[in-house]
């Protein structure tokens, strides 16, 4: 990377850092669940209130981030959300109930409209030709903090020591949602460093605060002159309008093929199934026939994939471009999902004699013998036998270690598609969407156009997790995985003739482009 540009990649950086944080405070719950359960005497609904609290902020956040980033500025911004990070880390550690462990995560999830803001600030001050790494840096520091949430919290339970504060079964779980408050405060003292966006400067008039940030940016006068120039005659060419006259402006003929290409982007990356894998991961692999300890192993592959595959897109993308990058990825989507839905639609499931009394070491086994050597081809019935002879208690213990004694499935071919899934979608949709929603909307509507986007494609992840259980439970997996093939597809087949290619071409070039066509 160009050493011009030394001083826009360190702060990009250090804003992408947010991206660390939100994985930590995203993932880090998944393994106090057993702890907080047992601490509060949660029902499975008020269970399911703390886990899913941060998405329900996340959405409220996204309603009015855009119109604050334009008030206050992306920087001013940033540092509240870091803020509200930090709060939410020690809050979570220091619950003493449902009630409060509750609010701090929700508070946590108001936060994760930094993913959007982040993504526009990085965007606004990185020069062209590095943009699309700058911006793509965002998604694998997220990947980055998903990832060692696993690992870390893999290493608490590893150690775990009635003798010491911090590891001991009762407070383990402080000790996971603590880990976010170092990398949470050191952001927070870090985003004091970076200057306000030139674009956002200019916008309010600041022009000499603008100048001096774009020529510290460019390092070259006459460069950092013609981007000021430029950025000063579109804002007086297109004047900042309120944020409600923003809203109205994005459904005006001239702004149709930006908002059906974000929001197309913002539903595909959402709606294609990665949250599902991601955040179910254990139910996946017992799907497959694997015992509960091959979740621990999933989260770190997934992990490895993602970051590898991330590293990828940001190497490849300003090199191959956004559009090719895009159609390779979902074309693989679909190709996944495919070997993920063949593998499951021939699979079969019998208890055997032998499959019984393997089983008869973990379970009281007499209720299993009505159904020893009958054949089922679909895992839906099969599920519906097992709750037939065995109490819902007692079939939530043993569904996974049952499902592994009597499945025949080809796992490895289903493997290879989960994780090739998430290879395609890490090198592609998933860092790529938000490099394209810095560039595709013109600084008029930006502020409101990024994180409409950012809501939508929220919406629609929180309805995959949603609704993952109910499709496993009345779908199966086979035809669950063809549905995501087929979001894909569809996906596929949309950007393929809408979106173009922007790479190396400014932001007002790309607004230009679009609003023509």
């Amino acid at each position: 990377m160009n050493t011009q540009y030394s001083k826009a990649v360190t702060y990009a950086l250090i804003v992408a850092l947010g991206g660390f944080v939100f994985g930590l405070d995203a993932a880090v719950v998944s393994g106090t669940v057993r702890y907080i359960s047992a601490e509060f005497d949660l029902t499975n609904m008020q269970l399911g209130v703390v886990v899913s609290a941060p998405s329900l902020g996340a959405i409220i956040a996204l309603l009015i981030a855009g119109k604050l980033s334009d008030k206050f500025g992306r920087k001013h911004t940033l540092i509240g959300i870091a803020g509200l990070y930090l709060f939410s880390a020690i809050g979570s550690a220091l619950s003493t109930s449902f009630e409060m462990l509750t609010a701090a995560r929700f508070i946590g999830g108001l936060a994760f409209c930094s993913l959007s803001i982040a993504s526009m600030y990085i965007g606004e001050i990185s020069p062209d030709r590095v943009r699309g790494k700058l911006v793509s840096a965002n998604q694998l520091s997220i990947v980055l903090g998903l990832s060692s949430t696993y690992f870390i919290n893999y290493f608490l339970v590893s150690n775990l020591s009635e003798g010491s504060l911090f590891f001991s079964e009762a407070n383990i779980w402080r000790t996971m949602f603590a880990t976010e408050i170092i990398p949470a405060l050191i952001w927070f003292i870090l985003l004091f460093k970076v200057p306000q966006s030139p674009r956002w400067l200019i916008s309010k008039d600041q022009d000499a605060k603008a100048k001096a940030i774009l020529v510290e940016l460019y390092q070259n006068e006459e460069e950092s002159s013609a981007i000021y120039r430029d950025i000063r005659s579109r804002i007086e060419n297109f004047s900042q309008p309120k944020y409600l006259h923003q809203i109205h402006a994005l459904f005006s003929t001239r702004m149709r093929k930006m908002v059906l290409i974000g929001v197309t982007i913002a539903i595909v990356q959402g709606i294609t199934g990665m949250n599902a894998i991601l955040f179910y991961a254990p139910t996946v692999f017992e799907q497959i026939g694997f015992s509960g300890n091959a979740a621990f192993q999933q989260a770190t592959y997934v992990g490895i994939v993602s970051f590898i595959f991330t590293l990828f897109a940001i190497l490849f993308i300003d090199k191959v471009g956004r559009k090719p990058l895009i159609v390779l990825g979902l074309t693989a989507a679909v190709i996944s999902h495919t070997m993920c839905w063949y593998g499951f639609n021939n699979a079969s499931y019998m208890v055997t004699e032998k499959s019984v009394q393997s089983l008869s070491t973990v379970m009281d086994t007499a209720p299993l013998e009505p159904l020893i050597n009958q054949s089922f081809e679909k895992d839906t019935e099969f599920k519906q036998a097992l709750s037939s002879v065995l109490d819902t208690s007692t079939l939530k213990k043993v569904e996974a270690t049952i499902i592994e004694a009597s499945i025949h499935i080809s796992p490895v071919l289903v493997l290879i598609g989960i994780l090739a899934f998430i290879a395609a979608f890490h090198i592609s949709i998933g860092p790529i969407m938000w490099v394209l929603f810095s560039e595709i909307f013109p600084n008029s509507v930006r502020s409101a156009a990024i994180p409409m986007c950012a809501l939508v494609t929220s919406i629609a992840s929180y309805l995959i997790q949603q609704f993952f259980p109910w499709q496993l439970a009345n779908m199966g997996a086979a035809n669950t995985f063809l549905s995501y093939a087929g979001f894909s597809l569809i996906g596929l087949v949309v950007l393929f003739f809408l979106l173009p290619e922007t790479k190396n071409k400014s932001i007002e070039e790309i607004e230009l482009a679009l609003s023509r066509s």
